[in-house]
């Protein structure tokens, strides 16, 4: 008989272990899953005089979420030190905001923060807003970040800052957009554009060692409050790495990171990235940190004409009638990334947003699997997949990673509506025919593209293909809905094997770890339409209450 440390009964418990599927308690050993079954059998066998015993009061408890795709730590530094709306606010909303929140600052101090939506892309870029904004801001330079956060707008004093005039060329794979009939900058900044501002914000403004890791650990405290123990960072730095293991040495590290070291970066202002970062993550190896994946940005977003598409965008005057979009690096630079990486053991989490750019990584993905290599390579955000490509995606063992406002009627869909058209609009996330045809969906906040993590969300908007909120209104693509077990898996189980933490979590089985949630309802006995409503009331890691409501 091994005494546990705790004991947790008096509810339903979802194993999500298809061996075991439903239980009455568990009971949790220096951190690890001791045992799972009947109440009786596990207070026979594990209860001392020591253990500690947690009544759920009839509450469901289920194993911990997985986030297969966050920028957890930018979030983190959003809530604890920038303004923050969401992408249905106006530009007056906005306008206004700034105005409250500049006088709380120092006069140089910078206004930063978002995320404006993609629809305003126009009203920002006309003249007059500029003026609107410097003035709200009383002189302060100001940068926000769009809802995809590939894209930013700066005012006058931000872009005096940074050297940006009329007279400034566009960077490489970025766009200074500028008032129609001449050269001055509107504010409008694409893609890489956006960094110039960034890297001179940055330099007046340091991040310490404790900063980096004190953001961190708020966006992860934030992560808790939604019952998310594991999750994947899509973009992380060598400042971020050495956040991860400053945490983990000091204890401070509360949930499995997974991370993705960038080969090339389009929004980020990091440095070194490519070969000088992603090959150098095994230092910063922790218990609960793996430097396992390397990021590859191949494509920029709709709303910009920067995803490569199969089919062409909408005819623009700017871009003509057959802009397809492009991608940021050759295919062959592609598939050389991929081989370099499976030969370091690296799997590979690739943006795409395009159709175009999905097949890039299709045929590239062939040349690694025809050498032999094994190793996991994500498609990320998955929104637009050709119908041809679908079987290939999973044949080549290629994981789908999607994320949540994407897939049913939102902000972001109404932008992409605008450049490609109402009816391919409509034909995003083809997440049922994946699963049909063999292939795995992993779910991914992309926070804070997203203003909230919630996976609760994102699993009724796949069941649903409605916006949970209710403000947009209809569904997408109905036929692509997946049901409650293959959702929640979503978000678990498919999360977890992908991410390659299945030995760790996932699930609620003897000798992983504990990590689990506590819930104000069963999800399955709730109505589909209610699942987003959903609070975590407790979650747990490592056998550690770090999240109560």
């Amino acid at each position: 008989m091994t005494n546990a440390d705790l004991v947790v009964l008096g509810g339903p418990i979802a194993t999500l272990d298809p061996s075991n599927p439903w239980a009455e308690a568990l009971a949790v050993k220096d951190g690890r899953i001791l045992a799972v079954g009947a109440a009786s059998d596990i207070h026979a066998a594990h209860h001392g005089a020591e253990t500690r015993v947690h009544n759920l009061g009839g509450r469901t408890l289920m194993p911990g979420l997985h986030d297969a795709h966050n920028h957890h730590q930018i979030a983190g530094k959003a809530d604890l030190m920038e303004i923050e709306f969401l992408p249905t606010a106006s530009l007056d909303d906005i306008v206004e905001m700034i105005r409250a929140y500049a006088l709380e600052l120092p006069h140089d101090a910078w206004v930063v923060g978002g995320s404006w939506g993609s629809t305003l892309i126009a009203e920002l870029s006309a003249p007059g807003t500029k003026a609107r904004i410097d003035q709200a801001a009383g002189g302060r330079p100001v940068l926000l970040v769009d809802d995809s956060h590939h894209n930013k707008w700066a005012n006058s004093t931000a872009l005096a800052l940074a050297g940006i005039d009329s007279t400034t060329p566009d960077p490489v794979d970025g766009t200074i957009v500028r008032y129609e009939g001449g050269n001055e900058p509107t504010g409008m900044l694409f893609e890489t554009a956006g960094l110039i501002v960034e890297k001179v914000m940055n330099e007046l403004n340091p991040m310490t060692a404790e900063l980096w890791a004190n953001t961190s650990e708020r966006g992860m405290q934030i992560l808790h409050s939604y019952g998310v123990t594991a999750f994947m960072d899509a973009g992380v730095s060598l400042d971020l790495l050495g956040a991860f293991k400053k945490l983990d040495d000091e204890g401070r590290l509360k949930s499995w990171v997974v991370s993705c070291l960038m080969a090339n970066n389009m929004i980020f202002d990091a440095d070194p990235i490519g070969d000088g970062l992603v090959w150098g993550g095994e230092p910063y190896r922790t218990a609960h940190h793996r430097p396992d994946f390397i990021k590859i940005f191949l494509d920029g977003i709709p709303p910009t004409h920067t995803a490569c598409f199969l089919e062409p965008y909408l005819p623009t005057e700017e871009h003509g009638a057959h802009h397809h979009g492009d991608i940021a690096m050759s295919p062959e630079e592609l598939t050389d990334w991929l081989l370099r990486a499976a030969k370091s053991g690296l799997g590979a989490k690739i943006h795409c947003t395009g159709d175009g750019s999905v097949r890039h990584v299709l045929d590239a993905a062939e040349q690694v699997r025809k050498a032999g290599f094994t190793t996991p390579l994500h498609i990320a955000h998955g929104q637009f997949i050709s119908v041809d490509d679908i079987p290939r995606v999973a044949s080549l063992n290629v994981t789908t990673e999607i994320s949540p406002t994407l897939w049913f009627p939102g902000v972001i869909y109404e932008a992409i509506k605008l450049v490609i058209g109402e009816e391919r609009a409509n034909t995003m996330q083809p997440n049922r025919s994946v699963l049909e045809a063999g292939g795995v969906v992993i779910g991914g906040s992309d926070w804070p593209v997203i203003p909230l993590p919630n996976p609760w969300v994102g699993i009724e908007g796949l069941i649903t293909r409605a916006d949970p909120s209710g403000t947009f209104p209809g569904t997408l693509w109905k036929e692509q809905a997946l049901t409650l077990d293959e959702a929640i898996a979503v978000y678990t189980t498919a999360s977890s094997k992908a991410m390659g933490l299945w030995s760790e979590t996932g699930s609620l089985e003897v000798g992983k770890s504990a990590d689990f949630i506590v819930l104000d309802r069963n999800p399955w006995q709730t109505p589909e339409t209610d699942l987003a409503d959903t609070q975590v009331l407790e979650t747990w890691f490592a056998g550690e209450n770090v999240f109560l409501r």
